[in-house]
Formats: structure tokens, C-alpha cells, sequence
């Protein structure tokens, strides 16, 4: 079915930056802050702490914590995102979620510096890891609404872009506000970790406020179907729809699997970047910021312009260029024997992750059936799951295969290679795969 045939609340192709674009795009500016600041540089670390005991042993809880998370999401997405499309309720569940994250991430204020605390804050992670993946699903799910074919591409890369720069203005203002503040004042104050706890209140309020402009603007989706689908029935539903797709369009199933592997890549970029360049290149973690948020003005541009390439090129090409750059980035990273290597390379792997996260999403957007956007991106966001201990897995495998083979101290730099590795998989993947055909209108404009 064609894109034609969607509800679009924009008209024309050539005005694709309109009030809808951006009310949908802040969403992500607001939380970019639950990624990057409490799930990604700032929070995790400050829970992984000596403050709570035993570094290893806190780890250990976090991955625990999170593993939980992952499989609540792998079993519940698709469910609720089908459910969503049907009741025509996509909206109404992106505000749900959305309060539920501010409510969570803000409860991080009474996660103190103490040993018995340490599960309550790893809970609180993983809680807000489920309740926005819930909202991301639907928020995804959205992009059909407010684009056509000829600007999916740059819809989705002004998307991804928006989320890059939100992270770059949260980590700047946690840095020089709470974690080494350029003036003293009483919510900078170190005493009982007020500062770090603090930073979650910071963040839930910046989602919040960011996420306003989708509540009021973006209107709510029609009705995919004229009955629900009774909550017993969801997996029998969601079964048959699987088993339908498979005789249908094998081709939308082999993405799903192959972008999850190469997705799974990309997020171990940003997962262990940081672990990287503290561990291998010695920085400290006011210096793992700062190269968060430079790293994150590298992708946002990449995003944006990825996508605007996505339109021209098609979101295969752009997938395809994009592993081809990460996989002579990494190895550049790898190869660097001092920080400014890390430097160099780390950016040109931010550079390429914009294009490649922003035209995966396009990619799907392309050949999803209309009324099944939040079914098939929750299938997106289960597939997904399903493989992400990939990447960490050969990361920490590779590690562990050099540690008795190379200096103390060395090891950490070989597991860049296992996080190649699933990336030159996603790839050998990607490429027997059909392009999303363009449609006329697509293909003149």
C-alpha cells in the first residue's frame, strides 16, 4: 500500500519542515536527555561507582537489571504497538510512556550514595530503558503521519538529528552545571552525591518540557481497525500477522533481522565509547563528556545529512556507505596509538552512526503496510533486542581471548574488534536485501 493512502497531516512533499516535523523531532530533543545523561555518560557511571561498593559488582547489577528490562520489552512491544495502531491510539501512548519515564528518571533524585541502594538505582534504569522503548515505538510509528515518500528520509535524519543536538545542550549543561560546574551554587554541591542526583530531576524536566510539543500538536492516529483486539487474543493476533508477513514479504522480515544485528553495532559504539576512551586512552570523565558532545554535533550533522542523501540515494545506499565508513573508522580507532587517534577516528564513527540509525528507521518506514506502523516498529524494537548481547558479547569475548596475549593494560582495545565484527555481519547481511522501490511521486521529486 502506498504511502498515498496514509493519514498525512502535511501536504506537499517540498514543505516538509512543518510545525508537525518539528513538534515530532522535539520529542527526541527531550529524550536525548534520558539516553545520553542518565542511561549513557552520567548517571550509569555514577552508579557503577565506588560509591556503591564493589565497581564490578555494580556492573554485574546494572547488566542484571537491564537484562530484565530487555526481555520485558523483547515480550511486550509489538503487543502494545499493534494494540496502538488498531484502538488508533498512538498518541495517547506516547504520553503515557512519556510521563512514566519523567516519573521514573526523577526518582533518581533518592538513589544515594550507598551500597543499598544500588539495586534501586539499577531498577530505576532499566524501568526507564522499558518506558521508553514503550514510547519510542509509537514515536516511531508517528513518522508516517507527518511524511511523504519523497521526505521520509529527511524527516527521519532532521529526527535523529534534533535527538543528537538535545543530548549535546543536556551533557553541556550537566557538565558545566552539576558534574564540574563553571559556578558555584547550592544544587553543584558534592556533599551526599547532591549534584549527580540532582542531574535526574535536570533530566525527567527536560523531557518533559521538550515532549509538550507532540502532546498538543501532532494529531492522534486513526483507527487502523473497527474492533480491538481483546488483550487475551494479542499473541494469537500478532502471530498470524508474522506468519502472514512471511509468505507476503520475506523481504521486510530479512531487514528486520539484519538491521537488528547491525543496529545492535551501532549502539555498542555509543555503549562502549566511553569505557574505551577512559580505559584504553586515558581519559577522565570530564574529558568523556566533552568528547560526547562534540562526538554528538559530528552525528547530528551526519544525521541530517544522511538523511537528505536517504531522499536522493535511498536508505540501502546510505545504510550500506554508512558500515562501510564505521568499519575503517573502528579500525583507525583501533589502530591509534594515542588519544588523538581516538580523537580522529571516534568522531568519524559518530559521523557515520547518524546516517546509519536515521535511514534504518526510513528503510522501515518505506515498506511497512499502512495501519501496522507501531506493530512493525515494535518488531523493529523486539528483533532488536533479541541480538543485543551480540555486540557486548564478542566486545568482551575479544577481551578475553588478548588479555594473556598482550600487556597489561592493552587488552581493552582488542574488544573494537568484536564490535567490528557484528558490524561487518550487519552488513554481509544487508546486502542480498531488496531497496524499498520509490514511488512516482518519490522518484520525481
Amino acid at each position: 500500500m502506498s504511502f498515498n493512502q496514509r493519514t498525512q497531516p502535511v501536504p506537499p512533499a517540498e514543505k516538509w519542515l512543518t510545525k508537525y516535523t518539528w513538534a515530532w523531532a522535539s520529542w527526541d530533543w527531550g529524550q536525548a536527555a534520558i539516553n545520553a545523561v542518565m542511561i549513557t555518560f552520567v548517571f550509569t557511571v555514577y552508579l557503577t561507582s565506588e560509591l556503591f561498593g564493589d565497581k564490578d559488582h555494580a556492573s554485574l547489577v546494572l547488566s542484571q537489571a537491564l537484562a530484565i528490562g530487555g526481555v520485558l520489552i523483547a515480550l511486550l512491544v509489538p503487543v502494545t504497538g499493534m494494540r496502538a495502531d488498531a484502538a488508533g491510539r498512538r498518541k495517547l501512548w506516547i504520553m503515557v510512556n512519556t510521563i512514566a519515564l519523567v516519573l521514573i528518571c526523577a526518582a533518581g533524585f533518592f538513589v544515594y550514595p550507598d551500597p543499598g541502594f544500588l539495586w534501586f538505582g539499577a531498577l530505576l534504569i532499566a524501568a526507564m530503558s522499558v518506558a521508553s522503548e514503550f514510547a519510542g515505538v509509537n514515536y516511531n510509528a508517528v513518522l508516517n503521519q507527518i511524511s511523504t515518500p519523497a521526505t521520509v528520509g529527511k524527516v527521519s535524519g532532521f529526527g535523529w538529528g534534533m535527538g543528537y543536538v538535545g543530548g549535546i545542550l543536556a551533557l553541556a549543561l550537566v557538565l558545566f552545571g552539576f558534574v564540574d560546574p563553571i559556578f558555584q551554587w547550592p544544587g553543584a554541591s558534592t556533599e551526599n552525591s547532591l549534584n549527580l542526583r540532582l542531574v535526574a530531576v535536570f533530566s525527567a524536566l527536560w523531557c518533559l518540557v521538550f515532549a509538550l510539543p507532540l502532546f498538543f500538536i501532532i494529531p492522534e492516529s486513526p483507527a487502523a481497525m473497527s474492533e480491538k483486539i481483546p488483550l487475551r487474543s494479542s499473541y494469537a493476533v500478532l502471530f498470524r500477522r508474522i506468519a502472514s508477513l512471511w509468505r507476503e514479504d520475506k523481504n521486510l522480515i530479512f531487514f528486520l533481522l539484519s538491521s537488528a544485528v547491525f543496529r545492535d553495532g551501532l549502539a555498542a559504539i555509543f555503549t562502549f565509547g566511553g569505557v574505551i576512551a577512559a580505559g584504553t586512552f586515558g581519559f577522565a570523565l570530564s574529558e568523556v563528556i566533552i568528547f560526547a558532545i562534540v562526538g554528538n554535533v559530528v552525528a547530528a550533522v551526519g544525521a541530517i545529512i544522511g538523511g537528505r542523501l536517504d531522499d536522493v540515494l535511498g536508505p540501502k545506499a546510505v545504510i550500506t556507505g554508512s558500515l562501510v565508513g564505521l568499519l575503517l573508522a573502528g579500525a583507525g580507532v583501533f589502530f591509534s596509538p594515542a588519544a588523538t587517534g581516538f580523537w580522529i577516528f571516534g568522531l568519524l564513527l559518530c559521523l557515520f552512526v547518524g546516517p546509519a540509525q536515521a535511514a534504518a528507521r526510513s528503510y522501515l518506514a518505506r515498506l511497512i503496510p499502512a495501519g501496522r506502523e507501531g506493530e512493525m516498529f515494535g518488531l523493529y524494537a523486539t528483533t532488536g533486542r533479541a541480538v543485543s548481547f551480540l555486540a557486548p558479547a564478542l566486545f568482551g569475548a575479544a577481551i578475553a581471548i588478548a588479555t594473556p596475549l598482550v600487556a597489561a593494560g592493552e587488552a581493552q582495545r582488542y574488544g573494537i574488534l568484536g564490535i567490528l565484527m557484528v558490524l561487518a555481519v550487519g552488513l554481509a547481511l544487508l546486502l542480498p536485501i531488496r531497496a524499498p522501490k520509490k514511488s512516482s511521486n518519490e522518484a520525481s521529486a
